[in-house]
């Protein structure tokens, strides 16, 4: 018996890295390539409709960006702008959507006019492709999604003078600030759409990991191989973060941070969570277990840390309500947790095979909601292995709360009665 593994929206031909959900078009786009070796694999960005039919989830490519020498290893979306992590830049393109037109047709009296549509939905583009249909490939053109990708700037993100290198770009929350972490260990912060740089400073000696800005952008939390976890305010240290200190069993330099995400807290406005992932330093026989810890967001304190298995975790996402925590591994597993308890939802073993590149969420947007279905939450995950994949958690069955206390008092009823009947004059 095979491996379980979960629904295949799409195969790219080139490795995936990373992949985002645009809320405002429900555009799946996702990144990645063979960078500037001459093996004949090409980088790009891929634009895909993601559609339920039947109750059953595709997708379907609407378009190809190609990046030339220079594969996207990370990106993050600020509207209708990506920022890209492409070598030692910071490459921005703009994409626009243009949804199908629903123009009529005239039948033709033979009925070829049906057939015709027909052989459109169903060919997948032949037509286009091969240049017959006569007059019917230029509607088809016009009445299919259309997405139009334009390069709108470049900065410069990591100045290693070996194999530069941009290794995370995050947008702030209300898109005025583009931040980037690079592998010589340098913040930078533009102003956005300016692109004035704000300020650049040395947040680790050695590469970043990982990069996020608190929602009111009073902190920055970065993450480096350098075993360190630091909060800073503006460009000044605020804090080091230390997630064992009530774990004398772990001692120093065993674990190395490798991601962090701010996140909201359900049903409680002015709350703010801090999640990071903790993983072990160096391979041994019998892997140590990685470890997630839950920290105040505002006073960076330890709130919970959990292990969350032996398998080494590659990548972190948060779905928009703070709700649900996303990690996939190295050995190509996924898995959804809740963020209040840090408990495991979902869990599929080695489901891509190889290391999974980064996670999405499907947004808390409208255009959302037909898409995720009879499903409490969906999430997306791409990895070396080309593949994107569809990962799902059904509604979790609950009972009002009414119907509980009714049952409840049925069965009280029903203990006095049959009190009563076993010895009479009980009451």
């Amino acid at each position: 018996m095979g491996k379980r593994r979960a629904p295949e929206l799409y195969r790219a031909p080139f490795p995936l890295y990373t992949v985002n959900i645009d809320p405002k078009t429900g555009l799946i786009i996702t990144a990645g390539g063979g960078g500037a070796s001459k093996t004949g694999i090409k980088n790009g960005v891929h634009f895909l409709s993601l559609e339920l039919v039947g109750g059953v989830h595709s997708a379907t490519l609407l378009h190809t960006h190609e990046t030339d020498t220079r594969a996207t290893m990370n990106m993050c979306l600020g509207g209708d702008v990506i920022a890209a992590g492409q070598d030692g830049s910071c490459s921005l393109m703009k994409f626009s959507h243009h949804p199908a037109k629903q123009a009529q047709k005239p039948a033709a009296k033979d009925g070829a006019g049906d057939k015709g549509a027909a052989r459109k939905r169903g060919g997948k583009g032949q037509n286009a492709a091969d240049g017959g249909g006569g007059g019917d490939a230029p509607q088809m053109k016009q009445d299919s999604p259309q997405v139009s990708v334009e390069d709108v700037a470049v900065v410069q993100g990591d100045l290693s003078p070996q194999d530069p290198c941009v290794k995370c770009v995050r947008f702030s929350a209300d898109l005025t600030l583009l931040l980037s972490g690079g592998a010589d260990g340098y913040v930078r912060v533009w102003e956005f759409p300016s692109l004035k740089e704000k300020f650049n400073f040395k947040a680790h000696n050695d590469e970043l990991e990982d990069i996020d800005i608190s929602h009111d952008k009073k902190h920055i939390v970065t993450v480096g191989r350098d075993f360190a976890c630091s909060v800073w305010s503006g460009d000044q240290l605020a804090v080091g973060l230390c997630w064992h200190e009530s774990m004398p069993q772990i001692t120093e330099k065993t674990y190395r941070y490798k991601a962090c995400r701010f996140a909201k807290v359900e049903d409680q406005k002015d709350a703010l969570r801090l999640y990071t992932i903790q993983i072990p330093h160096k391979r041994e026989r019998k892997p140590p277990q990685c470890y997630i810890t839950k920290w105040d967001g505002r006073a960076f304190l330890p709130l919970l840390t959990k292990p969350c298995g032996n398998e080494v975790i590659s990548c972190l996402a948060v779905s928009d309500s703070g709700t649900f925590l996303g990690l996939g591994t190295v050995t190509g597993s996924v898995g959804i947790y809740i963020a209040f308890s840090l408990q495991k939802l979902y869990y599929i073993q080695e489901s891509h095979g190889i290391v999974v590149t980064d996670l999405t969420f499907l947004p808390d947007a409208p255009k959302s909601k037909a898409i995720k279905g009879d499903n409490e939450v969906v999430m997306l995950s791409v990895a070396v292995d080309s593949r994107c994949q569809m990962h799902a958690l059904s509604n979790r069955r609950s009972f009002p709360l009414w119907l509980v206390l009714f049952f409840c008092g049925v069965m009280v009823v029903g203990v006095i009665l049959l009190l009563q009947a076993l010895f009479p004059g009980f009451i």
